[in-house]
């Protein structure tokens, strides 16, 4: 597949660019129904909205030869925890104690057509340069303890730093250490 990865705020986007990282955000995420549109209009403004008004400079896109966006990377550099606009999201104060040492956050999501192709491991080494580059020590990502996506963070590099008991299932915090070190993050 020829597919390069380009930074989201590299050049301007087109309302169909937008469309994109929504169909492709909406495929994969995990809630597939919504009471109402207003409820859509939330989800989407946690998990996507709120990065691409902030933190644009942070995201990345797979774009397909043709122009077609088919996946992407997005996040934060700097620690969540404590911050008035990821006061919503419990797992921020939750995993406070190990977010400091590994504070860049990303999502990443892959039109299903593209996923085992490699593309998701690029995002992940383009997010990881980035944030190194922005002085961040480490990242992390925070899923469901039984998720597939585990086995993918794994062969990424991630290591498992925390884990808490939830209603729905454990949440666990992902890391991956830029530093090196006895604490470093190791390749499944």
């Amino acid at each position: 597949m020829n597919v390069v990865i380009e930074q989201f705020a590299s050049k301007p986007r087109s309302d169909a660019d937008l469309r994109a990282l929504d169909q492709i955000f909406f495929a994969a995420s995990s809630v597939q129904q919504f009471g109402d549109e207003a409820e859509r209009v939330a989800f989407r403004e946690r998990w996507l909205g709120r990065y691409l008004l902030a933190d644009a400079t942070h995201a990345f896109v797979a774009v397909e030869v043709n122009g077609r966006i088919v996946g992407y990377v997005i996040g934060s550099v700097a620690d969540i925890a404590g911050q008035a606009r990821f006061a919503d999201l419990a797992s921020a104060r939750q995993f406070a104690s190990v977010s400091a040492r590994y504070p860049a956050h990303l999502h990443i999501n892959i039109d299903e057509a593209y996923r085992s192709h490699g593309i998701g491991a690029r995002l992940i080494e383009t997010f990881a340069a980035h944030a190194q580059a922005q002085g961040a020590p480490g990242m992390h990502v925070v899923t469901g303890g039984a998720s597939r996506n585990v086995r993918f963070y794994a062969r990424n590099g991630f290591r498992e730093a925390g884990r808490i008991p939830s209603a729905g299932g454990d949440k666990v915090f992902l890391a991956r250490d830029f530093l090196g070190g006895p604490d470093a993050a190791i390749k499944a």
